[in-house]
C-alpha cells in the first residue's frame, strides 16, 4: 500500500471515529502513518547519504532519519523494513563517521532480519558492508566470500550497479592477495557492466583502481 493510500484510509478512519464514534479505527489509522513516518524517514536519510557522497560533509540528521525508521518499523512488526533502515544506520557509522565498531552490530542485524525476511537487496548491501569491514581488517577471505555473495544476490535481482561496485570491491581483494590478473580481470567485467548500466560513478572507481594496481 503507498503512503497515500494509507494516509487516504486515514482520514476515513478519522471521520469514523469521530461522526460514527467508531474510536476504534483510531488505532488502525496511527499504524498506518506510523508506517508513512517510517517510509518518509528512511526516504529522506537515504537523499542526505547521497548529498555526504557528494559533498563530504556529514548532516546529523541522517543518523537520526535512520534510527527513528528502525524504531517505527520495530514497533509496527515490519521485520523488512527494520533489516533495512538498520542497514543505513551500519552504513552511516561506517561511511560516514568511519566507526566500524559501531557500524558491525547494525549490520550485523540487518543481515539476519534481511534473511528472515526474504529481503535478498538488503542482504546483498549488508553482506557488502560486513565484507568491507573485513578487508579493512585484513581478513580477506571472509571479505572475499562475504562480496562474492553479495555479487550473486545483486546478479539474482538484476541490480547490475551494484555487481559491478562490488566487482571492484573484490579486485581490491584479489590484489591484496598478491592475484593482479584476477584484479585486472574482475575490474574489466565491472567496467563493461558500469558501461552497460550508465553507473558512471562505478566507471570512476574502476579507472582509480586500475591506477592504484
Amino acid at each position: 500500500m503507498s503512503g497515500d493510500d494509507r494516509i487516504e484510509r486515514a482520514q476515513v478512519r478519522y471521520e469514523r471515529a469521530v461522526f460514527d464514534g467508531d474510536v476504534d479505527a483510531l488505532a488502525t489509522a496511527e499504524r498506518d502513518l506510523d508506517a508513512v513516518a517510517a517510509d518518509l524517514a528512511l526516504a529522506r536519510g537515504r537523499i542526505l547519504h547521497a548529498r555526504f557522497i557528494e559533498e563530504g560533509a556529514e548532516n546529523p540528521q541522517e543518523l537520526a532519519l535512520f534510527e527513528r525508521a528502525a524504531q517505527l518499523y520495530r514497533l509496527l512488526g515490519d521485520v523488512r523494513g527494520e533489516g533495512e533502515a538498520l542497514f543505513w544506520v551500519g552504513c552511516f557509522h561506517q561511511v560516514v563517521r568511519r566507526d566500524d565498531d559501531a557500524a558491525v552490530p547494525a549490520l550485523e542485524r540487518s543481515y539476519e532480519l534481511a534473511t528472515q525476511a526474504g529481503d535478498k537487496l538488503t542482504l546483498s548491501y549488508a553482506l557488502r558492508h560486513l565484507g568491507m569491514r573485513n578487508h579493512g581488517a585484513g581478513r580477506l577471505d571472509a571479505a572475499r566470500e562475504q562480496l562474492t555473495e553479495s555479487v550473486r544476490l545483486r546478479r539474482e535481482i538484476g541490480f547490475l550497479p551494484g555487481v559491478a561496485a562490488n566487482l571492484v570491491g573484490l579486485a581490491y581483494i584479489s590484489a591484496g592477495a598478491g592475484r593482479r590478473d584476477e584484479a585486472l580481470a574482475l575490474l574489466q567485467e565491472a567496467d563493461t557492466i558500469a558501461e552497460a548500466s550508465g553507473a558512471r560513478r562505478v566507471l570512476r572507481w574502476v579507472e582509480e583502481a586500475r591506477a592504484a594496481l
